[in-house]
């Protein structure tokens, strides 16, 4: 059961380079049983005892990628509406995964609690283990593991979020926002050089703590924004004595944040990647019938709407105008229709939710889950309930937070508490999200 096999899959940029493979890795499945079994109790035991902090999203139920973002992005909206200026670094961590020191992580498990046979079996689990690599046909001969753990594994993602969790404990000026190894460290204040001068003194701090944990900052893809660049400004970020990069857009968490937070670069990605899955449609629209068309629609172009389409889809209509006309295309073609017909119709007999509707319904899905309290905490206290001491309509509502620019405007804090106050209350009073997603 610690022997594995280790199928080496392609990310980007040149296939020569076997650092632009991930190591994923094919465990025997007795082996995930008695994982998922420890996982289950090891998951109860950090609920219990709130082990882990926050800022963590990663592998953990009622969290995802989308609450992370929700939350850095509030945090933006929120510094640009008070005319702060936010700095956010993004930390790219090499081989996060594969370098963890052994004796290291069974230490901090120790610290949190997880101690006699539990310590020992976590020991036992990642002690004398072996790996080979398989490519094709050819397989590689067997070696032992000493560092890292096992990425496709059940355990190995919880055991790394354990590790990585003090890292938030590092500065106790800077904010953080994880998912497992992908980090971002943020601050925000009303002058820049004040700003930046505190997040070189902290990074200083930050990286201490990687070299202690052995972990390697990849400073190559290390980079930062600053957000709320009204006024030209010269700013500059050192680690270990190296300027880190300086970026008007960068991707975190798969969606591409700008410096003034418009979701202009996230849309012209997402088009070109929906563009791409018209043109595989087009292709095939005579080789298939109605249902592998639709089918081929749900699985290429409807998940880059759907991802964290609560965050960036409330930005300006002019932006998201040509995604419309892409599902609309997309529609077109699967009912071999002509370029100029009516697509309501359409979108009525394929059950199929128009652009703009969607937007409300993922907002209104996140905005039923803060009324009733099961978003994380720091997404949960975005969203404040209206209290009175009188018997007043409309307790059930939330309180509108003031805003002065669109681009508060438009985040969830402010728009979902509109549309969510807007609505009927027998959709609010929905006993579960899916019977509320039904009914709206």
């Amino acid at each position: 059961m610690k022997i594995t096999k280790v199928v080496p899959l392609f990310k980007s940029g040149d296939k020569q380079s076997f650092t632009n493979y991930r190591p994923v890795s094919l465990l025997p499945q007795f082996s995930k049983i008695l994982e998922k079994v420890f996982a289950l109790r090891l998951d109860k035991f950090i609920d219990e005892n709130s082990i882990l902090n926050h800022e963590q999203y990663g592998f953990r139920t009622k969290h995802s990628t989308a609450m992370a973002v929700m939350d850095l992005v509030d945090k933006i909206s929120s510094a640009i509406d008070n005319k702060n200026y936010f700095i956010s670094v993004f930390i790219d961590l090499k081989k996060a995964f594969d370098v963890i020191d052994h004796s290291r992580l069974l230490l901090k498990l120790h610290r949190y609690g997880i101690r006699g046979v539990a310590h020992q079996w976590v020991n036992s689990y990642l002690r004398n283990r072996k790996q080979f690599v398989q490519i094709n046909n050819a397989k590689s001969e067997l070696k032992d593991i000493y560092y890292g753990v096992p990425q496709g594994s059940v355990l190995g993602p919880k055991l790394f979020i354990l590790f990585i969790n003090d890292l938030v404990n590092v500065s106790n000026l800077l904010g953080t926002v994880l998912f497992a190894d992908d980090t971002t460290l943020f601050y925000s204040g009303l002058n820049i050089h004040e700003v930046t001068q505190v997040i070189n003194s902290e990074l200083i701090k930050v990286k201490k703590w990687f070299d202690i944990n052995r972990l390697s900052l990849n400073l190559n893809k290390t980079n930062y924004i600053l957000f709320n660049n009204k006024r030209s400004c010269d700013v500059s970020l050192m680690i270990d004595g190296m300027e880190i990069q300086r970026v008007k857009e960068t991707k975190f968490l798969g969606v591409m944040f700008d410096e003034s937070l418009t979701w202009k670069s996230h849309v012209g990605y997402i088009k070109g990647k929906i563009a791409k899955a018209i043109g595989v449609l087009y292709r095939v629209k005579f080789l298939l019938n109605l249902s592998g068309l639709l089918t081929l629609y749900h699985s290429l172009i409807e998940p880059y709407l759907f991802y964290c389409l609560e965050i960036w889809g409330a930005t300006c209509k002019t932006f998201t105008q040509p995604l419309i006309i892409l599902q609309k295309r997309a529609l077109r073609i699967i009912n071999n229709s002509n370029y100029r017909d009516h697509t309501n119709q359409l979108f009525i007999r394929y059950k199929i939710l128009k652009f703009p509707d969607l937007v409300e319904w993922k907002i209104l899905q996140i905005m039923y889950r803060a009324n009733t309290s099961n978003l994380p905490t720091n997404i949960q206290k975005m969203f404040h309930k209206r209290v009175s001491g009188y018997m007043l309509k409309g307790t059930d509502v939330f309180e509108k937070p003031r805003f002065r620019t669109k681009v508060r405007e438009c985040n969830i804090s402010v728009n979902g508490v509109r549309l969510w106050n807007a609505i009927n209350k027998e959709f609010k009073e929905s006993t579960t999200l899916a019977i509320f997603k039904k009914m709206y």
